[in-house]
């Protein structure tokens, strides 16, 4: 089965980061209420540090029932990731995920150097979104809310969006655009063509 995805960095349309609203809850409410892209653009910083967001939508030739089967799976998050993160999960997981669950596992975001990440499901609304959030890692706040849509023709959307704020003030806003942004952009490729690759 095809699987279409809108996959994009700067100029390309689909996916992008950004920064700031005044504030990560307006960011994200924002993010929630609309549908056009363009409202991904800079508009201000807080506390010194820029809020990003970073928005994706792939279409599966799948049924919402069987996308959400496999993406409300825990232990297929290693097959969604590249290689190279060395993603480990670090304790035995339960097939579906469920409001207050834990997940721990290491990566290696950055210069193959490991680092623990704990992650809690915060929300889940069966066939349709769950919500993961750090609770210990790299970045200083990182929301991922993942979206289900069943199409009229049998296949489902899937949207992804993450508000992310990097660690270290001005100094994390710096190496953004040239280490946090590009590798985003490519764990997201990576995720697009796995999920391309598993449906068809």
């Amino acid at each position: 089965m095809d699987v279409s995805a809108a996959l994009t960095l700067g100029d390309d349309p689909g996916f992008t980061i950004c920064g700031a609203a005044k504030s990560a809850r307006d960011a994200t409410s924002e993010a929630l209420a609309a549908e056009d892209p363009a409202l991904f653009s800079p508009i201000a910083s807080v506390n010194v540090a820029m809020i990003h967001l970073l928005q994706s939508t792939q279409i599966i030739r799948a049924s919402v029932e069987k996308a959400w089967e496999f993406f409300s799976d825990p232990g297929n998050l290693p097959r969604l990731t590249p290689p190279e993160l060395d993603l480990t999960i670090l304790h035995a997981l339960p097939e579906r995920i469920y409001p207050g669950m834990m997940i721990e596992y290491r990566v290696r975001p950055l210069l193959g150097i490991p680092a623990r990440w704990l992650t809690e499901i915060t929300h889940v609304e069966l066939a349709k979104r769950f919500v993961d959030e750090q609770r210990v890692g790299p970045y200083r706040i990182w929301h991922h809310e993942h979206h289900f849509k069943s199409l009229d023709d049998g296949r489902t959307e899937m949207l992804d969006r993450v508000t992310y704020v990097l660690p270290f003030g001005m100094l994390g806003d710096l190496i953004h655009p040239i280490v946090v942004k590009p590798q985003l952009a490519k764990i997201f490729a990576f995720r697009e063509k796995a999920v391309r690759d598993l449906f068809d």
